[in-house]
């Protein structure tokens, strides 16, 4: 079995266009929630054994239900997680939590504008620009819904046991920091460049899972 967790843009097949055959599950989480919601939606929704696909915010359930020992895996795979906490303290990381905290403050403040102009060339690319807010406002609004994936007490010690891979893009020194962080606690890692956050799009992502799955 295969069980395939979104992070916190598209879900389903759209999110995994690799995805094959009637053994795949996939999650459905709301990150908007109390995360201990999504811990229990992904373990009513994995059988023991499984292969775990996880993509960005969608690792952060996945670490707190093997911490609490209620996933047993096969096999984890990890696609740029968003793996904050093991990671706090490196400059990437600490530059991103930074700005994201002051883009919330703004919007605590009402201010969704103020909030875009951080986010949007930060995660996004390019420069919010009030010519075209009307546009994007309903975007940027359901995007600041969404919890950041920090503060939740992850560790990277929850993949002792599990054989993980961790495949990235190769642009970003947030991830790869994370990703760094893993191979020291056994993590196998990968670069697949091209596709920036989304390396489950890389021509190359199937056959790089199949080698590592081999006959595990």
């Amino acid at each position: 079995m295969r069980v395939y967790v979104h992070g916190a843009g598209r879900q389903g097949r759209d999110a995994w266009p690799s995805a094959e055959g009637e053994e795949s599950r996939f999650a459905s989480l709301d990150f908007t929630g109390p995360m201990e919601q999504n811990v229990d939606s992904l373990t009513a929704l994995t059988p023991r054994d499984s292969t775990v696909f996880a993509h960005s915010a969608g690792a952060v359930p996945v670490f707190l239900a093997l911490q609490a020992e209620v996933l047993a895996l096969r096999a984890l795979v990890l696609l740029e997680p968003g793996l904050y906490d093991i990671a706090r303290g490196t400059p990437a990381i600490e530059r991103h939590v930074e700005a994201i905290t002051r883009a919330r403050a703004l919007s605590a403040a009402g201010d969704l504008f103020g909030w875009w102009s951080i986010v949007r060339p930060l995660m996004f690319g390019g420069p919010a620009e009030r010519s075209q807010w009307d546009a994007e406002r309903d975007a940027a609004a359901r995007f600041e819904a969404k919890q950041p994936p920090w503060g939740f007490g992850v560790e990277a010690s929850a993949i002792a046991g599990v054989p993980t891979l961790v495949v990235t893009g190769g642009w970003n020194s947030e991830y790869e920091a994370i990703a760094d962080v893993l191979t020291e606690r056994g993590a196998e890692h990968v670069q697949l460049r091209g596709n920036e956050h989304r390396p489950q799009d890389h021509p190359e992502f199937a056959a790089t899972v199949d080698a590592f799955l081999g006959d595990r």
